[in-house]
């Protein structure tokens, strides 16, 4: 090749062309003389002896953002190894729920003695679900992470809050035809903006592959908080609160569903809508909790 081609193909960088200034008459013709279906070769970086990864524009994305903004715990906010991770001094705080605990309620015991256990709770006033399991007691940094994501909007935190109920949960999700998250009503989700469980059983759904109805509950009856009610109150004011969605029977016709909240503090609401599932036609009903109230 000659010359004034090479001089063409090695700009300096930033160099623009003139774009009104005709080209050289050797080059004119150099062109149309060049057969129009050639094409140069295309070496696999195998064959040419790069073995090079392919450009991932998420890592890179990441590897930059992590340049500008170091990871921090998604708790107090301390240096951290890693995004969407817990420093150890944090970690140390989250009462991490494991056997032996109650296989009915998910509830821990002090002691192993060995064999199926039920707590009193569960013998003395069988809830309506069949299990239920979470991933830690509501204290420490269990506590804070679920106010982080319920109150402040720190949605991204749903993430890292379900990958951890997707482990704690494995036996439940390997039995689950479907995911559905408790609901909020709707001035309460205007308010808040986005329902916490929701979010938290999407990210469920995604790592177990288990379809998610978000359609399938409606929450018709503006409760109470229910903080500070006892267990009969909380029943109460929950009473008639869930119904299911018009066309949601088909759907859920003998399905095992797994019902997805953030807290199990007494077991109302995971009762509550339990039992309009199962008046909807569910074959069983699971609950699973990032965090649940444990009483020594």
């Amino acid at each position: 090749m000659s010359g004034s081609h090479k001089q063409a193909e090695h700009h300096p960088v930033g160099e623009v062309p003139e774009p009104n200034r005709p080209l050289p008459a050797p080059l004119r013709s150099r062109l149309a003389a060049w057969p129009r279906s050639f094409k140069l070769p295309r070496l696999p970086l195998a064959r040419a002896g790069l073995n090079l990864p392919r450009p991932d524009a998420a890592r890179l994305l990441r590897a930059g953002l992590s340049l500008i903004y170091p990871p921090s715990c998604i708790a107090c906010g301390a240096a951290v190894d890693r995004p969407q991770a817990l420093c150890p001094e944090c970690w140390s705080t989250i009462r991490f729920i494991e056997r032996p605990f109650c296989e009915r309620l998910g509830t821990p015991f002090a002691l192993d003695i060995g064999g199926t256990l039920h707590s009193p709770a569960a013998i003395a006033e069988p809830p309506v679900f069949q299990r239920a399991r979470a991933v830690a007691a509501y204290d420490g940094a269990a506590r804070a992470l679920v106010h982080k994501l319920k109150y402040n909007d720190r949605t991204e935190l749903a993430e890292a809050l379900g990958r951890m109920m997707v482990r704690a949960g494995s036996e439940l999700l390997a039995e689950a035809d479907l995911i559905v998250p408790v609901p909020l009503h709707r001035w309460r989700l205007w308010r808040r903006r986005f329902n916490q469980a929701a979010a938290l059983a999407q990210v469920v759904s995604h790592h177990s592959g288990i379809a998610c109805d978000m359609q399938m509950l409606r929450r018709v009856k503006i409760t109470r908080s229910q903080v500070g009610l006892t267990r009969s109150q909380r029943r109460d004011n929950l009473s008639g609160a869930f119904r299911m969605a018009e066309g949601a029977r088909l759907r859920l016709a003998q399905k095992r569903v797994l019902v997805i909240d953030d807290v199990i503090t007494t077991g109302s609401t995971a009762n509550a809508v339990a039992r309009a599932l199962m008046r909807g036609g569910a074959k069983t009903v699971d609950v699973l909790s990032f965090a649940r109230v444990v009483t020594e």
